[in-house]
């Protein structure tokens, strides 16, 4: 069961992106629906307040709260890293179990599974925390699209409520977006490597044809995750000794 999950993961988070970026241009309405009255409209209002303290740059605003909500689902981000570094502890067994038993799939599972409770390891644990921070980034994005104060105001050489027309931004984002994947390829399953380069391309494309808020958004995402991964997922230093036998 569990390998069935893994295999179809991949294709799962990519209908959960595909989800999340669906145009949304209906006017928020907390009297609409639970969605639009504890997600997205109070997100929407976080958005207007920081605007207005930050001299009415909804830029700047998209910052902030990009950086809040990251801060806030970093206890699920490390979760999902210390599950993913036991599964990788755990591989040079996994292995051998596989070699032991590749002639009978129902016992290497069932002595898979042993080794997995024997160490404390839930195989899906890495994407519970994925799972549950979706709908807080896909409340986000409705929050950004349809907020047409938004969509009235511009940063940088942006007008948030439309298009880049240079395209920088679909690149910029479509580039974070790849050396997020990138920093984080050691504790990707082999399914999701296969999925690394071509997510930056769906990306690209998709920030091609949404308002400059939506990439202006992803941008600030990846580029905060780049920070984060590189804290996370750098390895240690290893002491090294000199000629004496002294660690330096």
């Amino acid at each position: 069961m569990t390998r069935r999950l893994a295999k179809y993961w991949p294709l799962f988070f990519v209908f959960l992106l595909l989800a999340g970026c669906t145009p949304a241009t209906t006017k928020i309405d907390p009297t609409n629906s639970f969605w639009d009255k504890y997600f997205v409209g109070p997100l929407a209002d976080v958005l207007d307040w920081f605007a207005a303290a930050l001299w009415g740059q909804y830029g700047l605003s998209i910052l902030v709260v990009t950086i809040i909500i990251r801060l806030i689902i970093l206890p699920l981000t490390l979760k999902q890293y210390k599950s993913s570094k036991r599964m990788q502890d755990l591989q040079p067994e996994l292995k051998k179990l596989k070699e032991k038993y590749k002639d009978d799939a129902k016992k290497q599972q069932e002595e898979t599974m042993k080794l997995f409770q024997s160490n404390g390891v839930n195989p899906l644990a890495g994407c519970f925390p994925l799972i549950v921070q979706m709908p807080i980034l896909i409340a986000l994005y409705n929050a950004i699209m349809r907020n047409h104060s938004i969509a009235e105001h511009s940063f940088l050489w942006l007008q948030l409520g439309t298009k880049d027309p240079y395209y920088i931004l679909p690149l910029l984002a479509a580039v974070t977006t790849f050396f997020q994947q990138k920093m984080m390829s050691s504790q990707m399953t082999p399914q999701m490597q296969n999925l690394m380069f071509i997510f930056p391309v769906l990306i690209f494309v998709m920030a091609m044809n949404f308002a400059a808020a939506l990439p202006l958004y992803w941008v600030f995402s990846n580029t905060f995750t780049i920070v984060q991964s590189y804290f996370i997922y750098k390895k240690p230093k290893i002491p090294q000794n000199n000629k004496g036998g002294l660690t330096k």
